[in-house]
């Protein structure tokens, strides 16, 4: 009973009003009991409020894309100059875009010079074509089977017969040989 009679801490502080701006935000941030609870509420902070407060009074929005601030109305940039910051962002992007563009342009052109000022010089022997280094082959002499140069199978008749016909001549001489020189005289 004594809890419901005790006002609670969350419905005492009905009657604060939200901070303004991110620097009122982390002022706030700043009494928060823990570590913890400090980190917590700065990073709110960051989220709820895009703009900082600049010294002479107003905001600025800092855009980490282009790295350039722009100036807005409030601690958060309207509708118009959130349109006008990507409008700038996009541009950006474009002028990004030819300058790479341009370097890679630049640097081929460079590169084609420095190709042409420089001497021809005769290709190194080892970067040779595969072709200039394959061998022609060379016509292979003609082997001679049992000495006749038309014997393509040594165990054929036709490799034999000059063979066979030359040891009947032979035998001929042996054994007619002194016949026939009778006969003529």
């Amino acid at each position: 009973m004594v809890a419901l009679l005790q006002p609670s801490r969350a419905l005492a502080e009905w009657w604060k009003r939200a901070p303004a701006d991110f620097e009122e935000c982390a002022e706030s941030a700043g009494h928060a009991a823990s570590k913890e609870e400090k980190i917590s509420a700065l990073a709110d902070c960051n989220a709820k409020f895009a703009g900082r407060r600049k010294p002479g009074g107003g905001y600025t929005y800092y855009d980490f894309m282009q790295d350039r601030s722009f100036d807005i109305a409030g601690p958060n940039p309207t509708p118009e100059e959130q349109k006008y910051i990507d409008q700038q962002y996009a541009l950006y992007l474009e002028k990004q875009r030819r300058n790479s563009v341009e370097a890679a342009i630049s640097a081929k052109q460079q590169l084609e010079q420095q190709q042409e000022d420089q001497p021809q010089q005769p290709e190194p022997a080892s970067l040779r074509t595969d072709a200039e280094r394959v061998p022609i082959p060379l016509a292979r002499p003609y082997k001679l089977i049992d000495g006749h140069p038309h014997c393509m199978r040594p165990h054929s008749f036709s490799c034999k017969w000059p063979r066979l016909s030359e040891t009947l001549n032979d035998l001929k001489k042996i054994f007619g040989g002194s016949q026939a020189k009778g006969k003529k005289s």
